[in-house]
């Protein structure tokens, strides 16, 4: 029942020239997708995957840009205290954990968006966090395979233009926005995602004073604070990078909150909807929105981003947290067509488009 109450150089110099040619060159990146999803070019470039096993086809697996951990994890973290550093502009995104006995915990998208995965240990936990840029996707895994912590890197691959991330032990190819493993030894296997939710830096910092916060290892090793994807929520679609389709009947860089009971998928809201109400529940799902958080995909500086606001998303009979995420409309129909989203116009079933 649905109720509502009411060399520093050459990885951005890369990384830019993989936007542009997305952007003006659509058609090349179809016939690079051609080419290139074959095992066999796979293996001369060094993988040691198991390419014997796949949960998708091959063809749907494409480059995006930069090669192998061209885009650098972080894997030796630092941390100073909320309350010493001067760095981060009150409504710049944090992604924070949210799980009960942890210690708090923030890790900034202005550092994530250059490195995409921080391989962190929380309290003897170890912890994979993750940001994807082209999907807006942050989500925390445990990195955990097989009841032995493993390091995640990037492949510097894609599909429907979302993250695909390897661990280093099999070299298995992850989705990040799923979990799920679909190429390699690990192949249908999934990671456990860990609540966790994006909120301001001020307000992480209000609370937790003398919590930690990720800063990069070297200030100068990126242009921290800027965003080289400026402009890209405010499209009229994905880079085409993406060739997948796009929802017919929601604009495809519209926010949607995936909401999820451990892999599977609980609810999904337009975060316009919620963002109206200022809060509903919705199976059994009690959503809140405030103001106070600036977008990390629109303006150069970050800090100047429009307002996006942040979400807290627990379960209405006993507040736990939940695992969620706010991704684009464009996301929800690759991964998701089957499943409705609640909007301000009530209950929409995704329309792929006829390209």
């Amino acid at each position: 029942m649905h109720h509502r109450f009411v060399q520093p150089m050459r990885f951005t110099t890369m990384r830019r020239l993989a936007i542009t040619a997305g952007i003006v060159a659509a058609v090349t990146y179809a016939t690079i997708t051609a080419a290139s999803a074959d095992p066999a070019n796979w293996e001369r470039a060094g993988w040691r995957t198991d390419f014997s096993r796949t949960e998708v086809p091959f063809s749907e697996i494409i480059p995006g840009g930069p090669p192998k951990d061209g885009i650098p994890s972080i894997d030796d973290p630092v941390f100073v205290a909320a309350s010493e550093t001067d760095r981060f502009t009150d409504r710049e995104p944090v992604i924070e954990i949210m799980v009960e006995g942890l210690p708090a915990r923030a890790y900034p998208l202005s550092v994530l968006m250059w490195h995409e995965i921080v391989n962190d240990t929380v309290d003897g936990r170890p912890l994979a966090i993750t940001y994807c840029p082209l999907c807006n996707s942050a989500v925390v895994f445990e990195r955990v395979i097989d009841g032995e912590p493993v390091e995640f890197g990037t492949t510097g691959l894609l599909r429907n233009s979302d993250l695909v991330m390897y661990d280093r032990r099999t070299e298995s190819w992850w989705q990040q926005f799923t979990g799920q493993a679909i190429v390699g030894q690990h192949a249908g296997d999934r990671l456990t995602m860990l609540p966790s939710r994006t909120v301001s830096f001020a307000d992480f910092r209000a609370r937790h004073p003398e919590g930690e916060v990720l800063v990069p290892n070297d200030w100068n090793m990126r242009n921290y604070g800027r965003n080289p994807y400026v402009g890209y929520d405010g499209r009229s679609g994905p880079y085409p990078l993406y060739t997948g389709a796009l929802p017919a009947n929601m604009e495809p860089m519209a926010r949607v909150i995936v909401v999820r009971d451990a892999v599977d998928v609980r609810t999904m809201v337009t975060l316009e909807h919620l963002r109206n109400e200022g809060e509903i529940v919705v199976d059994d799902t009690r959503l809140t929105w405030s103001a106070g958080v600036a977008s990390v995909l629109d303006s150069a500086s970050i800090a100047d981003g429009r307002e996006v606001g942040a979400i807290e998303v627990r379960n209405a009979a006993d507040d736990a947290p939940l695992v969620h995420d706010i991704t684009f409309a464009f996301v929800v129909q690759a991964f998701h067509p089957e499943l409705p989203v609640l909007t301000s116009n009530g209950w929409v079933e995704l329309e792929p488009d006829s390209r």
